[in-house]
C-alpha cells in the first residue's frame, strides 16, 4: 500500500467493515515505537451532531431568521 502525496492511505474494506468505520467516521492515530495504530475515535461527535454539521449551510430559504421565527410562533 502506498501513501499518496497528500499523506493518505486506504484502509482495506474488510478492516473498515470489521471496525464499523465508514465515510465520515472519526479516527485517531497513535505512534507505538515504529508502528502507527489507527482506531475508531471514542470522542467523535454524536450522530445527531454529525447530521447537523452535514446540513449546516445547505438551507435554500430566502428568509431571515426573524421571519422564520415569526412563522413558527404564528405571528
Amino acid at each position: 500500500m502506498k501513501v499518496t502525496d497528500k499523506g493518505q492511505v486506504t484502509i482495506p474494506k474488510e478492516l473498515r467493515d470489521a471496525l464499523g468505520i465508514g465515510a465520515g467516521t472519526e479516527v485517531e492515530f497513535e505512534r507505538r515505537n515504529d508502528a502507527i495504530v489507527v482506531r475508531k475515535s471514542t470522542s467523535a461527535p454524536s450522530r445527531g451532531r454529525q447530521l447537523a454539521e452535514r446540513l449546516r449551510g445547505r438551507g435554500d430559504v430566502a428568509m431571515t431568521t426573524e421571519e422564520i421565527m415569526a412563522l413558527t410562533r404564528g405571528a
